[in-house]
């Protein structure tokens, strides 16, 4: 859904004309509430935020399996280190200032 200039609101508008400003959320509006002139917080309905966050858990979890299939491929190339090899390396590294 695109932000019209309608939907841009300021901070004092926001605050004598909320109960309308709520019921145009509900009704599917999104409202950018400025302070100052500047973005300052977004008025959106409570099940659009809901969802919202559900989908950035779900692209976190794309991106975890991702991950997972880089290194997986990375064994399956043999681009693999023993843990305790390349953390000692590390901590001698970090030993010797380099």
């Amino acid at each position: 859904m695109a932000i019209t200039s309608q939907d841009v609101v300021s901070l004092t508008t926001a605050r004598a004309q909320l109960s309308e400003l709520a019921d145009q959320v509900k009704a599917g509006a999104e409202k950018i509430i400025t302070k100052n002139g500047e973005s300052y917080v977004a008025l959106v309905d409570a099940r659009r935020l809901d969802h919202y966050h559900r989908l950035e858990r779900a692209n976190i979890h794309l991106l975890l399996l991702d991950e997972a299939e880089h290194g997986l491929d990375d064994v399956a190339a043999g681009r693999t280190r023993d843990a305790r090899g390349a953390l000692a390396e590390i901590m001698r590294r970090r030993s010797s200032g380099a």
